[in-house]
C-alpha cells in the first residue's frame, strides 16, 4: 500500500500511515525489549556497541529482558488503557538488534506478542547485517497474516561515518538487505542519524537522495546527540571541536532542504529525539518533540518546493 500525501503537507507523516492500514482504529506501539544483544557487543563483531549507543537512552522501564513479552505488553497496555481503552497495538521490538539470535527463538518471541488479543501487528527493530534468510522467510510468510514493517538501523550513507561510529556494515550492505526484505513482500522501514563527526551538510542530504532510491516506506530522522556511558561521550569529551552539535534552527532548516530532497510518499516517522536529561550530555535543545515537529511542519509548509516525485 503507497499512502498518499495529505495536502496540508509535503510528507506522509506516521499517523495516517497507521490510519491507512488500520481504519477507524487507534493504534499506539508498545516497545518490548526481547533480550538479545548485537555483534558490536557481544564480541563478533567487536565490543562497547556503536559509538553513539546507549540503550537506556530510549527503553521505557517496563522494556526489560527481566520479563517476559507478554508481561511487557501488559505493562504498555496499563499505561495506555486508562486514556484509550479501545486502543489497539503494535508489538514493537526495538531495543538492541531483534533477529541476533537462533532463529527459532526470534520466531517464538514473535509469536508470544502475536498471541495477545490487542496486538494488531509487528514492527521488528534490527540491523541490516542481522536477517538471515531463513528468518526472512519466515517473515514473508507472517507478513501475509499480520501488520509487518522490519526496520533497519541504516544510520548514514556514507561508510566513512559507518567506520567511525563501529556499524560493523557498509552502505552496501543495508542497500542489499532493504531490496531483499521488500522482495519479500514485507514493509521496510529506515533508521539515519543526521550530524554524524565529520559529515558535512551536503553529504547529509545526499542521504535523502540515496534513500529515496531504495524502496523504503517509513524514515525514522533524529539529530545526533551525545550521550553519558557511550564512546562517543568520551571522544566529545576529549575534542568538542570535532563535532558539530545544531542549534535547533540549523537542525529545522537542515530537514526542511532534506524532506525537499526525499521521495515524496516516503512515510516520516519522527524528526527528532530527546534522550533523557540525566543521560544527555549535548545538545541540550529545550524543546519538547511535539513541539519540534510543530516548528519543522510550520517551516516546510512555509517553503513550497518541487519534490522528488
Amino acid at each position: 500500500m503507497t499512502p498518499s500525501v495529505s495536502s496540508a503537507l509535503p510528507y506522509v507523516d506516521f499517523a495516517t500511515f497507521l490510519q491507512r492500514h488500520f481504519p477507524g482504529q487507534k493504534v499506539q506501539k508498545i516497545t518490548l525489549t526481547a533480550g538479545f544483544s548485537c555483534p558490536t557487543r557481544d564480541g563478533s563483531m567487536g565490543k562497547g556497541g556503536c559509538t553513539y549507543c546507549n540503550n537506556k537512552s530510549f527503553s521505557p522501564n517496563y522494556a526489560t529482558k527481566l520479563k517476559s513479552i507478554t508481561e511487557q505488553i501488559n505493562e504498555g497496555i496499563a499505561f495506555f488503557r486508562r486514556k484509550y481503552p479501545e486502543m489497539k497495538y503494535l508489538a514493537y521490538f526495538q531495543s538492541y538488534t531483534n533477529t541476533y539470535g537462533e532463529v527459532e527463538d526470534c520466531i517464538a518471541k514473535y509469536e508470544e506478542a502475536l498471541r495477545h488479543e490487542d496486538v494488531v501487528g509487528l514492527i521488528i527493530g534490527t540491523r541490516p547485517d542481522c536477517m538471515p534468510q531463513p528468518l526472512l522467510d519466515y517473515l514473508e510468510q507472517l507478513s501475509k497474516r499480520t501488520f509487518l514493517l522490519v526496520e533497519y538501523g541504516v544510520e548514514s550513507t556514507c561508510d566513512r561515518s559507518l567506520e567511525r561510529i563501529q556499524r560493523g556494515h557498509s552502505y552496501q550492505t543495508s542497500v542489499e538487505t532493504i531490496e531483499r526484505t521488500h522482495a519479500a513482500g514485507i514493509l521496510v522501514g529506515a533508521h539515519l542519524i543526521l550530524g554524524l563527526p565529520g559529515e558535512s551538510r551536503e553529504e547529509m542530504l545526499q542521504h535523502a537522495d540515496r534513500l529515496s532510491q531504495l524502496p523504503i516506506t517509513t524514515l525514522k530522522i533524529h539529530q545526533l546527540q551525545i550521550i553519558r556511558g557511550t564512546i562517543m561521550a568520551g571522544e566529545y569529551q576529549r575534542d568538542p571541536s570535532d563535532f558539530h552539535l545544531f542549534t535547533e534552527e540549523e537542525y529545522i532548516d537542515l530537514i526542511v532542504d532534506f524532506v525537499h530532497r526525499l521521495r515524496r510518499d516516503i512515510v516520516l516517522e519522527r524528526f527528532v529525539s530527546q534522550s533523557p536529561p540525566a543521560l544527555l550530555l549535548a545538545p541540550r535543545w529545550g524543546w519538547k518533540n511535539h513541539e519540534f515537529t510543530a516548528k519543522i511542519r510550520k517551516a516546510l509548509t512555509a517553503t513550497p518546493q518541487d519534490f522528488h516525485k
